[in-house]
């Protein structure tokens, strides 16, 4: 069995952080090419949000930021690849059909590489650019192991972590998904 990237919705944030929300299930990529040859200065706000941490599911071509490892079959396979070429083609202007099934493999095979994780495994992405270059980091999502001293109720009261996936090598970054949740709701008020 093959394995890619599907997006999954944990709370309703990616519809209101992006400009279109990806469907909870849908085939996902990187979704980078989206952002080449723009000036993230020119981008509005969602855009930005899209750039720095969204997966591209690839049949509404929303954003979500979180996807999960999924086994797929070839012939699945195939399809991704149809789809989004059919993608590239319509909607990003491809020169022809060849240049986009050329291109639409490219993504899914890298798509497919960061995916060497057991199935529900969950990927994070998180995009810069520097010196015009778009640099992506992408990251596992795992549960925390329970503190040793704490009931039931709160053993996993810092519930994730990230761990790197591919990129440079940092240290494991612990990350507070109720403080980023109030942050964003800060930042969304905002807009």
């Amino acid at each position: 069995m093959l394995k890619f990237p599907r997006t999954i919705r944990l709370d309703p944030s990616d519809t209101f952080v992006f400009e279109r929300a990806a469907e909870p299930g849908e085939w996902a990529v990187s979704g980078a090419f989206v952002f080449w040859n723009r000036d993230p200065a020119t981008l509005g706000q969602k855009q930005r949000v899209a750039l720095r941490s969204g997966f591209l599911g690839i049949d509404s071509l929303g954003w979500s930021t979180l996807a999960v490892v999924t086994e797929a079959s070839e012939a699945e396979r195939e399809a991704m690849i149809e789809r989004l070429a059919s993608q590239l083609l319509e909607k990003f202007g491809a020169p022809d059909a060849d240049a986009a099934r050329l291109a639409a493999e490219e993504e899914i095979a890298f798509a497919a590489s960061l995916c060497e994780h057991p199935p529900q495994t969950l990927l994070a992405v998180q995009r810069s650019v520097e010196n015009g270059e778009i640099r992506e980091r992408f990251r596992t999502l795992k549960a925390r192991p329970a503190a040793a001293d704490a009931d039931r109720l709160h053993a996993h009261a810092s519930a994730f972590t990230f761990h790197e996936v591919e990129g440079d090598v940092e240290p494991a970054e612990e990350v507070d998904l109720l403080g980023l949740i109030r942050t964003n709701a800060r930042t969304t008020d905002r807009t």
